[in-house]
């Protein structure tokens, strides 16, 4: 046998090996999440209900010694509280999805409203997040920032294949745009510079499912070069996405600006298969009261922070 067919069988068992292995984690992730689930259920139902579960836990505490004596200390007193508390904040199980470990729903535990456990949960769900993401995530108030405008009823993901969202459901407000020391030394064309840079790379700060098409994106009008300034694709919106900053107040301006370039999109560059082109505009600062005339519903403004 010569050494490329014994590297050939070796790369194959690995693959199967790897392959059963990330089988078998989603297989014990779920059978975890739902034994916890249901242990919670239990002592619930145990201590008398939902309105007596609250209060006391003489009951967890003598079982827990026994259980942990015989288990371990994964069924100590305090993981037996969490997976009471697991029941208590989720009554009805979650979609089981792989991204969803124990520990990812722990960390949603200290959320008191449910629509921001929904949208988290689908976080971890879009985005594949790992616990220290989701921490950052809930850290930088991602749900206080969103736009949607009917955030108590955000709707659990059950199927990624079938993902309704829009663009309320993305952008933030503010968009937070981390500095460094040396940002507050920058001219106005070199912040406009440094911005631009950092949201190519943050898309999970934008929203979800955004591919970038272009930085500074030539367009040609009539021998006349105009550049857009970011140029985005969303494949969930089925969208092209016209990204203007502006790093002075809103303008009114900016708006005639910006649709200039989305109506050049929408005549040259969209297919007829996609969906509407939209645009965004990203400025220091906005005035609710000039923007309620914004006639366009294509056109969405939003804020940037430096932090």
């Amino acid at each position: 046998m010569i050494e490329q067919e014994y590297y050939k069988q070796i790369e194959e068992l690995i693959e199967t090996y790897e392959i059963n292995n990330k089988v078998r984690y989603i297989q014990d992730n779920h059978e975890k999440l739902l034994t916890n689930w249901t242990i919670g259920k239990l002592l619930v139902e145990a201590q008398g209900g939902l309105n007596r579960a609250k209060y006391g836990d003489g009951l967890i505490k003598k079982w827990a010694k026994d259980l942990e004596t015989n288990y371990g200390k994964k069924y100590s007193y305090r993981e037996l509280q969490k997976m009471r508390k697991f029941y208590l904040v989720f009554p009805n199980l979650p979609t089981m999805s792989a991204n969803l470990s124990w520990s990812v729903m722990v960390e949603l535990f200290s959320l008191k409203n449910e629509g921001e456990r929904v949208y988290y949960i689908n976080q971890v769900i879009l985005n594949n997040l790992s616990v220290r993401e989701l921490r950052e995530l809930i850290k930088s108030k991602a749900y206080d920032r969103l736009s949607f405008k009917d955030k108590e009823n955000i709707k659990l993901i059950e199927n990624n294949n079938n993902v309704n969202l829009t663009i309320d459901d993305m952008i933030k407000d503010p968009i937070l745009i981390k500095t460094n020391q040396e940002i507050n030394h920058l001219d106005e064309k070199a912040l406009h510079k440094y911005i631009i840079s950092m949201l190519e790379t943050r898309f999970l700060e934008l929203g979800t499912g955004f591919t970038l098409a272009g930085h500074e994106y030539k367009i040609m009008i009539n021998n006349h070069t105009y550049r857009i300034d970011l140029l985005f694709f969303n494949y969930l919106l089925n969208a092209f996405i016209v990204v203007e900053l502006k790093t002075k107040e809103y303008n009114p301006k900016d708006i005639g600006q910006l649709e200039f370039y989305v109506n050049y999109v929408d005549k040259n560059i969209k297919l007829d298969k996609h969906n509407q082109t939209i645009g965004l505009l990203i400025v220091k600062k906005k005035d609710k009261y000039v923007i309620e005339y914004v006639t366009n519903e294509d056109i969405y403004v939003t804020t940037y922070k430096l932090v």
